[in-house]
């Protein structure tokens, strides 16, 4: 019989005339059945035959067909392969691989058939019906020899839907939903080993069962467990995901990027009923949430930030990587990028779904992965495991960049609260007040990483992330004293403000390098200044920023002896880092002025809010804490500054407003602080030599010598002067931009 088919070889054109191109599709089918017919020996390998010949030809033809005719129309060849169900006969031949072989031929068939023909395949019944009953073979079994031809059959099916998304509709099944023995069942599980790229075993986390059981011990119970709601109802069966999955769990880490791929297409289509079914009807969501719960428990329970930190950015799919090498560098990245990989994946993927699957994906992650898997870490009384897990997170709120993700992040970290705080209300959602309360922990690593954590977080685009830390806590301006009557003004200021210019704090001549001139820098025309109480309060936005630049006294100065400290030079970090900021927050409902006085109710207590609370408490401590910390501090609280909120400005950055009693601000704070500093510059003899010697040696422009005693004291002050060198600058950034976008 082989023989025999051996000479149905297809034609050479220079021996035979060129026959009609339906007349030779036709000679090639039945040179195909003929095979079927005749042969007693269904062993021998289908690579043995001209079968696969035959199919090329087939292929060639209706390619050649297509471009003979116009855009659209359908060819002879095409009708008759639609009509005599050609599809349907070879889905049953590559179901039974008969001869061996045969279904891997079919599956590229299909894949050849749907990737060079243009014209619209899948309406047609005799085609997405066959295609659907061969998506459900794929999969079937775990490094099966087919493996790479279903991938790419599944990934052309993916992308025809992903251009029609509307023809999805063809292959969502009504029947009843896969009982936990399915296909995605019986290969133990969703968990994976890695994210697609070859790789050594990974040893599961302690306590776990080795891959089929990761998946449970990550979910808190088997698979099984997990899916019991979706047994015994009608629903619709979205076997392309299912095989999809089925081939994540693919030893070959091609496969796995392939299956993932196709995955992205099809979360990204519009469909409503396509999409409930996706998170409903299939494991994805167990896929997501298992496989970050496995690779995050897998992780060393002790880690240097510093590796976490500066380990090379990671992308999913592009995961290339030496065990050998990993393991040199630091215990532990190998499972690190694995989990970033990840990651990166599941934030991609809810970043690219249709909205309302992205919503449902996202909350899982928070209530599977960061609820159970997360939280008892960062709640943990050990150091070593609050550090290690702090920076985590910071690594992983600086990867994350989905809006549907972030937002459950966000709501994990801070809760969901509204209302004003209280300082007796801190405590309501614990996580959120372990997390500030960790600013200013004993451990200053531990302080530094979580205040380095709060700066990465508040430069993310979520409003609820300000709204939940800062604003709801000055959105009434109680801070403002609540004066019964209008005061008369001099130069802009009620006449019992003090004028700090002429304060003896401040002197009365400051240095030229210290001090702006309005020539040089200032529009002469003062700005419109939050109304302290007052609607028609105006201060110059030169008052306020030698305001700040002022508050360090002289004999505490030392920039001014090296060259190239002054002012000037934070203007342009400002500029940029507040440009960036207007443009995260100009989609926010944020006005432009501060609420009506008229309108806020300064009768209520005011309260800071818990995380400017401890902000302002380690900046009173500024001169008796470590460097690292001091200028972490300082680096949140100038971020918060940039902020274009008007109570943000008014509250952090105007020296002239009128506190109510008991009420600080940021500047009543450095206020105090220059007061005590003043009293202790006059028990260190040779205080400002000192000064100048740490800041050069800061600045390494003196080599390290003999210890300097204060040495603390001494770096804080430097620190704070650069500090109110900073907040002038963002002040007249933010003034310059206001004066400059208005009429």
């Amino acid at each position: 019989a082989l023989d025999k088919l051996s000479s149905f070889n297809f034609r050479d054109s220079r021996l035979a005339p060129s026959l009609p191109l339906q007349e030779d599709f036709v000679y090639h089918w039945k040179a195909i059945t003929h095979y079927y017919i005749e042969t007693s020996d269904d062993k021998a390998p289908v690579t043995d035959t001209n079968i696969p010949s035959h199919l090329e030809q087939m292929l060639d033809i209706l390619t050649q067909e297509e471009e003979e005719r116009e855009s659209g129309e359908t060819g002879p060849c095409m009708e008759y392969l639609l009509h005599h169900k050609i599809l349907e006969t070879l889905f049953t031949l590559g179901k039974a691989d008969c001869p061996p072989g045969m279904k891997q031929q079919v599956l590229t068939f299909y894949t050849k058939l749907l990737g060079r023909i243009h014209q619209p395949l899948l309406p047609h019944i005799n085609v997405h019906r066959p295609v659907q009953k061969l998506i459900r073979l794929c999969g079937e079994v775990l490094a099966a020899p087919t493996e790479n031809e279903e991938i790419q059959f599944l990934c052309i099916v993916c992308a025809k839907l992903k251009q029609d998304p509307y023809l999805v509709n063809f292959f969502l099944e009504v029947g009843l939903a896969q009982s936990p023995g399915g296909p995605v069942g019986a290969r133990g599980g969703l968990a994976s080993p890695d994210t697609g790229q070859p790789h050594g075993d990974q040893p599961p986390a302690p306590g776990e069962e080795p891959q089929a059981g990761a998946a449970a011990a990550a979910a808190g119970g088997s698979p099984a467990n997990s899916r019991s709601s979706n047994n015994n109802h009608s629903s619709n069966n979205y076997n392309l995901v299912t095989s999809l999955l089925n081939l994540t769990r693919s030893p070959d880490g091609r496969v796995v990027v392939k299956a993932c791929e196709g995955l992205m297409l099809l979360v990204s289509l519009p469909e409503p009923a396509a999409a409930k079914c996706l998170t409903e009807n299939t494991e994805l969501v167990d896929l997501l949430t298992d496989r970050l719960s496995g690779f995050y428990k897998a992780l060393p329970t002790s880690m240097d930030p510093l590796d976490i930190e500066t380990v090379e950015s990671v992308n999913w799919g592009l995961d290339v990587y030496n065990l050998k090498d990993d393991a040199a560098i630091f215990a532990g990245k190998r499972g690190l990028i694995s989990f970033l990989s990840w990651l990166d994946y599941c934030d991609q993927l809810i970043k690219e779904a249709q909205k309302s699957a992205a919503t449902v994906m996202a909350r899982a992650v928070r209530e599977r992965f960061f609820i159970p898997v997360m939280e008892p870490q960062l709640m943990q009384t050990s150091e070593v495991g609050i550090l290690t897990s702090t920076a985590l997170l910071n690594r992983i709120i600086r990867q994350v960049t989905s809006e549907a993700l972030l937002q459950e992040m966000v709501y994990f970290l801070l809760g969901e609260e509204r209302e004003a705080e209280t300082p007796t209300g801190v405590t309501r959602y614990p996580l959120r007040h372990r997390l500030i309360e960790h600013c200013d922990h004993l451990s200053d690593e531990i302080s530094i990483m979580t205040l380095r954590l709060f700066e990465q977080l508040i430069q993310k685009p979520s409003q609820h992330i300000l709204f939940s830390l800062l604003l709801r806590s000055l959105e009434e301006r109680n801070y403002l004293e609540n004066k019964p009557a209008e005061e008369p003004l001099e130069n802009g200021l009620a006449h019992d403000a003090v004028d700090l210019e002429e304060d003896p704090l401040f002197g009365d001549d400051p240095s030229a390098d210290g001090r702006l001139s309005g020539s040089d820098w200032l529009s002469p025309s003062p700005s419109q200044s939050p109304d302290h109480g007052k609607t028609d309060g105006k201060t110059e936005v030169h008052k306020i920023v030698n305001s700040f630049l002022c508050l360090v006294p002289d004999e505490a100065k030392s920039s001014y002896h090296v060259e190239g400290t002054g002012y000037d030079t934070y203007l342009r970090d400002a500029h940029r880092q507040f440009r960036d900021y207007c443009g995260v927050c100009q989609r926010w409902d944020w006005r432009g002025t501060p609420k009506p006085i008229e309108k806020c109710d300064l009768d209520r207590p005011f309260f800071e809010g818990h995380f400017l609370k401890v902000l302002f408490d380690r900046m009173g401590r500024v001169l008796d804490q470590p460097y690292e910390v001091n200028l972490q501090v300082t680096s949140v609280l100038s971020k918060l500054c940039l902020l274009p909120h008007p109570h943000m400005h008014e509250y952090l950055l105007d020296p002239y407003i009128n506190l109510a009693p008991g009420c600080r601000s940021l500047f009543s704070v450095i206020v105090r602080v220059v007061g005590d500093l003043m009293l202790r510059i006059q028990r260190i003899p040779d205080f400002t030599p000192k000064l100048l010697l740490v800041r050069k040696r800061l600045l390494g422009l003196e080599p390290e010598g003999v210890n300097v005693d204060h040495m603390t004291l001494l770096e804080g002050v430097i620190v704070l002067e650069e500090f109110c060198k900073e907040l002038a600058a963002i002040a007249f950034v933010k003034f310059h931009a206001t004066a400059t976008s208005s009429p």
